[in-house]
């Protein structure tokens, strides 16, 4: 038996191959590709596919993925931390690109009717797209990937009420308030589900799952709690992808939350591509190809128009002018909930046939922008954040005066307060070490000064905001951000401000490395590089390696600037001096069960090592550790014995500590 939709898959798949291969080459997205793709597979391009409906079913499992992954990857805490973002500045944002589209439309000649649909659409952008390009970004936690983050949220959420008033609007006269007003009870029974099943239910389920140790109960169940939340809200009229968002968010909250990502995420790249390709396949060439300068035309007064407006409510939220034109730029496209909300405007004839194809080629067109839009927004940003601008406009209209500033000498300047951020200042704190805090998160500087913490909200790529902390009386700045743009800026300011401070930059991947170092850093810390140090000084310990032969091995790395990895070729780091001293001897610790039959009996008794070929090195009772115990020494029940010697010979005495029931 054929199946037409597997013929349709083959293609896609076959068609995408070989795209992303040219676009690879040529430095060009990956979205792109699978947009493009789209445009050549559909029924306006050469008529591949035919099951095109199918492929945006695919395509609507595609985005609940998505934002499944980035809701595990977010946490419920985060999302109460920018519920400012998500309330005050989603709303700015979509109630003035709605009255900046209407009034434009209205200057032009466009019905009132007309109008205020087509300001409804343009005020939306695209979620799928702008969070994944975020993601691979590494920009999640930047400023700028928060407010984007928080407008996309509230954008999802607005969508419901724009559907309600799509029958208003085609005259067809409905009680709006009333559904409104039903709406708003199910939103809220909604979130108190969320806030239930994450603090009490989801976890103890996933508990009692993972303890069965199948794979298959375990993934299956996820997909289950997904597309069930998923399911729920769009019952209730709210967006599937917003059930996803909150569906990981669920997950997020529990211990298994990154198992979770794990098994998801190849899902997610498979389903996430018919997503791009399906919306590839709604440009119309002919369209495009019989009046481009008119589209063009239109697609840049939208790009521009959502840019400002992006950039202005960024500002209204007090954050700083870089900040503000990176979430202008990241939310200048049209979204693809703007297609559903489309559709029913022609269910209902509120638009006509031509300006639907119209506003579907100028959406597309936004969309495949994008990608490159985000990659020269960085750039923009840098460039504007240099000119001699005024302090307001620098640093946002958050006060920067709210305490008094104390004169400090040699101290240490953190900037950044998240985890890293945080262990830091607690160890200074410890250590005697005079600190203080540069954070852009303005609620976080309210909670922490009054805790009494040293911390005052700014960006630190504005030399007026490291006056302020006295940089250049300061011995050590620590760069502690997740947004490697503002850290490039923040390194290369510092090293400019105060010549002698020392710099120690955090960055998330190797390659971050040399232009840190190029622009003043003097200690570059990659977070990947540092995990594998931690997973090979593991392994060695594990092989008993000794360990000042692997602490002197990891001093080397470091202190020649983790050279050896960028070039493994380098000789002055000795693999060779790595032997395994004990390739054949294991360490283990067992802890002696409550009716052992080793309880009460003296350890010649036992006698380990003459039966067993076993050395006992350490006790460990009622919290004290007894080394290299004396053969008259009594075993107890709950005493922790740490064993060295061969495997099968541990494996065999572990029985004697063990329960006799069992």
């Amino acid at each position: 038996m054929q199946i037409p939709l597997l013929k349709d898959i083959v293609i896609i798949f076959s068609l995408s191959v070989v795209v992303l291969f040219i676009c690879h080459r040529i430095k060009i997205p990956a979205i792109v590709g699978f947009l493009i793709t789209g445009v050549l597979a559909g029924p306006h391009g050469f008529e591949l596919v035919k099951a095109v409906h199918e492929v945006e079913i695919l395509a609507e499992i595609g985005v609940i993925s998505l934002l499944f992954t980035i809701g595990i990857e977010f946490s419920l805490k985060e999302l109460l931390r920018i519920k400012k973002t998500v309330l005050l500045g989603g709303s700015i944002q979509v109630v003035l690109t709605f009255l900046a589209s209407f009034v434009i439309l209205k200057k032009i000649g466009i019905p009132s009717g007309e109008a205020i649909f087509l300001g409804f659409l343009i005020s939306l952008s695209s979620t799928a797209i702008v969070l994944k390009l975020i993601q691979e970004k590494a920009q999640v936690e930047s400023p700028h990937g928060q407010v984007t983050l928080g407008i996309l949220i509230f954008q999802d959420i607005a969508i419901v009420p724009m559907m309600l008033f799509v029958p208003l609007l085609a005259g067809t006269e409905n009680n709006i308030a009333l559904s409104l007003f039903t709406l708003a009870l199910k939103g809220i029974l909604i979130i108190l589900i969320v806030i239930v099943c994450t603090k009490w239910i989801v976890p103890k389920i996933l508990y009692q799952i993972a303890r069965t140790r199948s794979r298959e109960l375990f993934l299956l169940s996820v997909v289950v709690i997904c597309f069930a939340v998923a399911w729920l809200t769009s019952s209730i009229g709210l967006s599937l992808a917003l059930g996803a968002f909150l569906a990981g968010l669920i997950i997020s909250e529990s211990e298994y939350g990154h198992q979770i990502l794990g098994n998801v995420i190849p899902f997610r790249d498979v389903f996430a591509s018919f997503f791009f390709v399906s919306i590839g396949m709604l440009l119309n060439l002919n369209l495009l190809l019989n009046d481009p300068l008119y589209i063009l035309l239109i697609v840049l007064s939208v790009i521009i128009l959502k840019t400002i407006l992006g950039f202005l409510t960024t500002l209204i939220l007090g954050f700083h002018i870089g900040t503000a034109i990176m979430v202008g730029f990241a939310l200048s496209q049209i979204g693809e909930f703007s297609f559903i909300l489309s559709e029913a405007g022609m269910d209902y004839n509120i638009i006509n046939g031509n300006i639907y194809q119209i506003f579907l080629a100028v959406s597309v067109i936004t969309m495949i922008f994008t990608p490159f839009i985000l990659n020269i927004a960085p750039k923009i940003s840098s460039f504007v954040m240099s000119l001699p601008l005024g302090r307001k406009i620098k640093c946002g209209m958050h006060s920067l005066h709210e305490i008094k500033h104390p004169e400090r000498k040699d101290h240490l300047i953190v900037i950044g307060f998240g985890v890293n951020g945080r262990n830091l200042t607690r160890a200074a704190k410890a250590s005697g070490i005079p600190y203080v805090i540069i954070e852009m998160n303005p609620e976080t500087v309210r909670e922490e000064r009054n805790k009494g913490e040293p911390i005052y909200f700014g960006d630190a790529t504005h030399d007026e905001i490291l006056h302020i902390v006295n940089i250049e009386q300061a011995r050590v700045a620590a760069v502690a951000i997740s947004d490697p743009a503002a850290t490039r800026r923040i390194v290369e300011l510092l090293r400019r401000t105060n010549p002698a401070v020392h710099i120690i930059a955090r960055t998330r991947f190797l390659n971050e490395m040399e232009p840190l170092i190029k622009l003043g850093a003097n200690e570059v810390i990659p977070e990947e590089f540092e995990t594998s140090i931690e997973i090979f000084t593991r392994v060695l310990r594990k092989y008993l390696v000794p360990k000042n032969q692997i602490e002197k091995y990891i001093s080397e790395i470091r202190s020649d600037s983790y050279e050896m990895l960028r070039i493994l070729s380098k000789e002055s780091i000795t693999f060779s001096d790595l032997k395994l001293d004990l390739p054949n001897v294991e360490i283990s610790s067992y802890k002696i069960g409550k009716t052992s039959p080793v309880i009460g009996k003296t350890l010649a008794e036992i006698d380990l090592r003459k039966k067993y070929g076993i050395t006992l090195l350490i006790i460990h009772r009622s919290g004290k550790t007894i080394s290299m115990p004396g053969g008259n020494m009594k075993l107890c029940a709950d005493d922790i014995l740490v064993i060295i010697g061969p495997q099968n010979k541990i494996i065999e005495v572990a029985t004697l500590f063990h329960d006799m029931e069992e």
